[in-house]
């Protein structure tokens, strides 16, 4: 992702009265497929006259004054409806956010915003990828696993793993918390681990109970806070019985060990009386 100024032009017109500043900033991000991006102004609209975003020379959203609209144009919004509810302007600042955004929106947004003294544009490159953002993981009861979130950590950085829905791990920054209610303490029990260098959490000692749906939330914002990235991954997890319990392993080698010793008495005893039989003529006759 790159970051990087491609001029800035002053033009003034009759010194003192009028001036126009024309600004260009292009902004270079690179995001996967399901993922909601955040692209800001870094302005406030009463500051502003009008703000007006593009989709490769297609204007999809506009704040004029109090109003604003988004997929006014044909092409956004009747022709193929790319951006059907999954595009939010923020009316205080005109920042916008692309929703589950998909890898035909792959492309350039244009910002442009109009003051009365001066006209600023801003362009940002987006690339989607689409990655596999659903893993399937299995481990035999016992074993331990590792949830890796797969991105690098950064300072404006907040990451939230889920199981079932429920909250069990948080990293804010530098902060980071586990199990904060009760069932959770109860369910996972001194055995979940949490880097706060890469944001993996390892769960020891899997139970087959810890089975489910994990859900990895990732919010980050980056590139001078111009950008703002929210991922979720899913984990479907599955804990595979290893079989008996140790205490039932225990009772049926105990149960072998007294088998085989009857099969040996058995057999010593049998010998016995077949060796007192060769041994006594009169007793066999009698049989």
């Amino acid at each position: 992702m790159d970051y990087f100024l491609l001029f800035t032009l002053w033009l003034f017109f009759v010194p003192g009265v009028f001036t126009v500043i024309i600004a260009r900033v292009t902004v270079s991000v690179s995001v996967m497929k399901g993922d909601s991006v955040t692209l800001y102004t870094n302005v406030t609209t009463t500051q502003q006259e009008e703000i007006l975003w593009y989709f490769n020379d297609t204007r999809i959203a506009v704040i004029a004054g109090d109003l604003s609209r988004i997929c006014t144009d044909v092409q956004c919004n009747e022709d193929t409806e790319r951006f059907r509810d999954r595009l939010n302007l923020e009316n205080q600042t005109g920042t916008l956010t692309i929703k589950n955004i998909q890898t035909a929106d792959t492309g350039v947004y244009q910002l442009k915003i109009f003051s009365r003294s001066s006209i600023s544009e801003k362009t940002f490159s987006v690339t989607v990828d689409a990655p596999d953002k659903v893993k399937t993981i299995s481990v035999k009861e016992g074993e331990s696993v590792t949830f890796d979130p797969g991105v690098i950590k950064t300072t404006n950085y907040v990451m939230r793993l889920y199981f079932n829905d429920s909250l069990i791990a948080e990293i804010t920054g530098d902060q980071s918390k586990i199990c904060t209610d009760d069932e959770c303490k109860e369910r996972f029990r001194d055995r979940l681990k949490l880097n706060n260098q890469t944001g993996s959490l390892t769960i020891t000692d899997t139970r087959t109970t810890d089975s489910g749906e994990y859900k990895l939330l990732i919010s980050s914002r980056i590139l001078q806070n111009s950008v703002s990235i929210t991922s979720l991954k899913t984990f479907i997890f599955t804990v595979i019985d290893s079989g008996l319990s140790s205490a039932a392993v225990a009772g049926i080698c105990v149960a072998v060990v007294l088998l085989f010793v009857a099969a040996a008495v058995g057999v010593i005893y049998y010998n016995k009386h077949l060796q007192a039989g060769q041994n006594n003529p009169t007793a066999q006759s009698s049989l």
